[in-house]
C-alpha cells in the first residue's frame, strides 16, 4: 500500500523538477578534490559565457535581473539594484552561473516545498541572481553562502521556477548544501523582517550526498560550525503556520519547509540510485528516500569519473529499467525479443502508447547542459578548478574539460537559438544526435558508444599531462598557462562538436527506410 500511494502521488506532484546534484567531500574523493555537479534539465540558457573580473567606481550600483535562466530567448528585466563592490571576480555564466576564478563552484536544483512560502512581488533576488553576486564577490563557499543569505534576507527571495531552491556550493576545501525559501506573500521591504529563510549544512569531508529536487537538510544545530542558518528559520515557519513549537515535535527543516515526505518517485529513485551505488551494502529502499540521511560515507573512494557515470545513468539492470518494460517485447520467429525501439529516454508519446511505468532517470533527454566539477587545493586556481561540461543529454554526450583559468570558448558554445536548426550553435549537434539515437536506441546507442567512449577516455587520460604542462608554465608565466588551457578546452570543444555533426549524417543514413 505504501508503494502504491507513493506512485499515485508521483503522478500529481510537479513533473518539472528535473535537476540532479551529486556532491563529494575531499576525503571521500579518490584524489582529494571537492566535487559538485548539476544537470540543468529543461529548456534553459546553455550558452557558456565568461564574464571578466572588473573594477567599479565608488557609488556604482549593480543591477538585479530577472530571466537570467532564459536569457537566450527573452530580454532581461531589471527588478532593482544594489550597491556594487569595488572589485568583482571573473565568473562563468549560464542559466545557473557556476564557477568563479577562486574555484567557488555551484550546482543548482529546484526543491519545491510548501506553497505558503511563496514571496510577494516585492522580492527581487532570484536564485540565479544570487549565484551571480556570490561568484562575483566570494573566495570561499562559506563566504558565498553568507553573501546569498544576506542579500536574500534584505531584498527578498524571488522564485524563478517554483518555490524553494537548493545550491550545492563548493570550494577546494569544503562542500555545502544551501537551501532557501520565501517567507510568504505578505512580506514587504518596509516590514523590517527578513525576506527569505535559509539554511546551509556542510557535507562532511569523508561523505557524499545527492540532491534530486528534494529538500535534504533535516534537524539543525545553529551553534555547530557545520551549519549556517538565518535567524528566522523557526520563527518564519511559526508565522506561516507550518510549525507549532508547542507541539513537542522536533523542527525538521526538510519536512517543515521542504515537504519532503511528499517527494515524487522521480526524486526518490534518483537518490536511491546514487546511495545504493556508492554504499550498496545498506540495502536502501527507494520508497524511504525522504528519510535518508543528509549524507553518507561511501564504501569506496569516489572519482569524478564515477560521478560522470552516475550522470549517464538510466537504471539499466535495476527494477526501474524502463527498457525492460514488457511492452517493448515483440513476438518473432525466435520467440519474444526486445524491440530496437526500446529506450530509457521514454517521452510522453511512448508512455501513452505503451503504458510504460515511468521512473525519471538521472540522465534526461531534455537536459540543456550539465557539469561535474573538481576543486583542488594543491593546484593554482586557474588549473585546480575544472568543470567537465557538456550539452544536452549526459547519457549520449561528451564531458569536456573547462578550466577555471580559461579566457574564452568557441563561438558556437556561446551561441544558442532554439527557434530553428542552427549549425552555428554547438547545442544543436549534441541534441540531434541524442534525438536520433533515441529513435532506434537498440541499434544506434552501441554505435554512438563506439565513437563517444574512446573520445571521452582520451580526455580523461590527457588530463594529467595537460595539467602538468600548465603547472610548469604557470610557475614562470601564468598568462601562458591560461592560454594553454584556453586552447586545450577550445580544441576539445571543437573536436566534440565536429564528431557529433558527423554522427548526425551517419545516423540519418541508418534511419533511412529506403
Amino acid at each position: 500500500m505504501k508503494k502504491l500511494l507513493v506512485l499515485i502521488f508521483a503522478l500529481v506532484v510537479s513533473l518539472s523538477f528535473a535537476c540532479t546534484d551529486i556532491v563529494v567531500g575531499k576525503a571521500a574523493s579518490t584524489d582529494g578534490a571537492v566535487i559538485t555537479s548539476h544537470t540543468c534539465d529543461g529548456w534553459y540558457d546553455s550558452r557558456l559565457q565568461i564574464v571578466p573580473a572588473a573594477d567599479h567606481a565608488e557609488g556604482e550600483m549593480a543591477p538585479v535581473w530577472e530571466w537570467i535562466i532564459y536569457a537566450d530567448r527573452r530580454p532581461l528585466e531589471k527588478l532593482g539594484e544594489i550597491p556594487q563592490v569595488p572589485h568583482t571576480y571573473k565568473y562563468f555564466n549560464v542559466a545557473y552561473p557556476f564557477m568563479n576564478e577562486y574555484q567557488v563552484i555551484i550546482g543548482e536544483t529546484t526543491i519545491g516545498g510548501r506553497r505558503e512560502t511563496m514571496n510577494s512581488g516585492e522580492a527581487i533576488m532570484t536564485i540565479e541572481q544570487l549565484e551571480v553576486f556570490a561568484l562575483q564577490r566570494a573566495k570561499t563557499a562559506r563566504e558565498a553562502i553568507k553573501i546569498m543569505g544576506e542579500l536574500a534576507e534584505k531584498y527578498g527571495y524571488r522564485a524563478s521556477c517554483y518555490l524553494g531552491e537548493c545550491l550545492t556550493v563548493t570550494d577546494p576545501n569544503e562542500a555545502w548544501v544551501f537551501e532557501i525559501y520565501g517567507v510568504g506573500p505578505l512580506w514587504t521591504r518596509d516590514s523590517g523582517k527578513p525576506g527569505a529563510v535559509w539554511a546551509a549544512q556542510r557535507v562532511p569531508d569523508d561523505h557524499i550526498t545527492c540532491v534530486p529536487n528534494m529538500s535534504r537538510i533535516a534537524e539543525i544545530d545553529p551553534d555547530s560550525p557545520d551549519f549556517m542558518v538565518s535567524e528566522n528559520y523557526i520563527s518564519a515557519a511559526v508565522e506561516l503556520g507550518l510549525y507549532d513549537p508547542e507541539s513537542g515535535e522536533p523542527f525538521v527543516w526538510r519536512e517543515v519547509y521542504g515537504d519532503a515526505k511528499h517527494a515524487g518517485m522521480g526524486s526518490r529513485v534518483r537518490i536511491w540510485r546514487v546511495y545504493s551505488t556508492l554504499a550498496p551494502s545498506k540495502n536502501w529502499d527507494p520508497y524511504d528516500a525522504p528519510d535518508y540521511p543528509f549524507s553518507i560515507k561511501p564504501e569506496r573512494k569516489v572519482s569524478f569519473q564515477d560521478v560522470i557515470s552516475l550522470f549517464r545513468d538510466t537504471y539499466k539492470g535495476t527494477q526501474f529499467d524502463m527498457t525492460e518494460d514488457p511492452d517493448w517485447y515483440v513476438e518473432s520467429r525466435d520467440g519474444w525479443v526486445k524491440s530496437p525501439l526500446a529506450t530509457p529516454q521514454v517521452d510522453g508519446t511512448w508512455r501513452a502508447l505503451l503504458d510504460i511505468t515511468y521512473y525519471r532517470p538521472i540522465a534526461r533527454y531534455y537536459c540543456s547542459y550539465y557539469f561535474v566539477s573538481q576543486a583542488r587545493d594543491w593546484l593554482p586556481n586557474e588549473i585546480g578548478g575544472v568543470l567537465w561540461f557538456g550539452l544536452d543529454n549526459p547519457e549520449n554526450s561528451l564531458f569536456v574539460p573547462v578550466y577555471c583559468g580559461i579566457t574564452d570558448v568557441p563561438e558556437s558554445w556561446k551561441t544558442l537559438d532554439r527557434t530553428k536548426l542552427d549549425w552555428n550553435s554547438a547545442w544543436w549537434s549534441f541534441a540531434l544526435v541524442d534525438d536520433l539515437v533515441n529513435q532506434r536506441y537498440g541499434d544506434l546507442k552501441p554505435k554512438l558508444d563506439e565513437v563517444m567512449i574512446p573520445i571521452q577516455n582520451k580526455y580523461f587520460q590527457q588530463q594529467k599531462a595537460i595539467e602538468k604542462a600548465a603547472l610548469e608554465l604557470y610557475n614562470t608565466d601564468p598568462e601562458m598557462a591560461k592560454r594553454l588551457l584556453t586552447e586545450y578546452t577550445s580544441m576539445c570543444m571543437k573536436e566534440a562538436e565536429k564528431v557529433y555533426r558527423e554522427l548526425i549524417d551517419k545516423f540519418l543514413f541508418e534511419l533511412n527506410n529506403n
